[in-house]
């Protein structure tokens, strides 16, 4: 969990810009990036050795673009022969509610801009023109609009072309991740963290019912995983719950994930880190109460659980209420303390009463 606090620091100046940067901080994890290819584009993996990926610089867009434009791109070996290959993996993250019949011109145009990235590299390098070997691009669209997108992502699309002139211009494939209108069946069977990650953000804009089951069912799911991804998506939650609901829901969802996670203390820990970055930003309002009700909660479980295993014979179901009146969360804490120490039921009974 500490590796998760550390993130933290570098995640607070994308705070502002949750909705455009958010995933683009998970996708610098290369784990994060094989996942995405496995749905998009199964065929690559074996080829490809994501342990060795490398972040490449996007120096070649410009700062004005750089503020409107999300992506991602990664270098990894590519072993389709015995020969060192190399291939990038450029992901554009869409978040426009509505699809942009232009894409396949900005795609192509990005495309051409880190092939002209390259060209100077190798210019300042002094090789050969004869020995220039532009790397080739894998480009991957990743769409989290509530709107389907309808348009085929094609430059040839933006023209009114005969048949004759088709082949003058430029065409090329574009994998495409539609998150709103991939089944959540087939997000869950992926088998790691970003199927349940993109499950619970399929439901950021529902009811909060909603957000709340998929949220319980994806949390033991996440952690399960035992893995720096399952913690970076249960981070996502926290901040997707603070960015997306109201106080009220907050309040709620928060003590939601907790309750239902099985490292109670430790997403106690990750909730109330994040909500001391985000309380400085204005953001967040409700998530102090729903750690304290979720760590209320946990402590009264813990409690009964205690003294359940100590006196098997004793109902004690009959202290719920009482318990559950507490609202002082530190005299639930000693309370839950005398259970494993009062010397019978009956004693722990007459502490609760005074």
């Amino acid at each position: 969990m500490s590796t998760i606090l550390e993130t933290l620091e570098d995640f607070r100046h994308l705070i502002r810009n949750f909705s455009d940067r958010s995933i683009r901080w998970l996708l610098r994890d290369n784990a994060y990036v094989q996942a995405l290819v496995k749905l998009v584009a199964p065929q690559l993996l074996p080829f490809i050795n994501f342990s060795r990926g490398m972040p490449q610089n996007r120096s070649f867009i410009s700062k004005a673009l750089e503020e409107r434009e999300s992506d991602v791109l990664l270098r990894v070996p590519f072993q389709h022969t015995a020969e060192d290959e190399e291939l990038l993996i450029y992901i554009l993250i869409e978040h426009q509610s509505t699809a942009d019949p232009l894409m396949g011109l900005r795609m192509l145009s990005y495309m051409v801009q880190i092939w002209e990235a390259q060209q100077r590299d190798l210019e300042a390098k002094g090789v050969p023109k004869t020995e220039w070997r532009f790397q080739p691009i894998l480009p991957i669209l990743f769409y989290t609009g509530a709107g389907p997108w309808t348009p085929p992502v094609s430059v040839t699309t933006l023209m009114d072309l005969p048949e004759m002139l088709k082949r003058f211009v430029p065409t090329f494939d574009i994998l495409f991740l539609g998150v709103n209108t991939t089944p959540a069946e087939t997000l869950k069977e992926m088998d790691h963290p970003l199927g349940w990650l993109l499950s619970v953000l399929q439901q950021e804009r529902a009811d909060t019912v909603s957000l709340r089951e998929a949220l319980i069912e994806a949390v033991p799911h996440l952690e399960a995983f035992e893995s720096p991804q399952g913690e970076q998506a249960l981070l996502y939650f926290i901040l997707l719950i603070l960015h997306r609901r109201s106080a009220e829901e907050q309040e709620d969802l928060i003590a939601a994930v907790i309750q239902h996670s099985r490292n109670k203390s430790e997403v106690e820990t990750m909730a109330q880190t994040a909500a001391q970055y985000l309380i400085e930003e204005g953001i967040a309002q409700g998530i102090e109460q729903g750690i304290e009700r979720g760590a209320r909660e946990t402590t009264i479980e813990n409690t009964v659980a205690i003294l359940t295993a100590r006196f098997p014979n004793a109902d004690v179901s009959i202290l719920q209420p009482a318990l559950e009146a507490i609202s002082d969360l530190n005299r639930l804490k000693q309370l839950n303390l005398n259970a494993s120490l009062a010397e019978s039921f009956r004693a722990f009974q007459h502490e609760l009463e005074t």
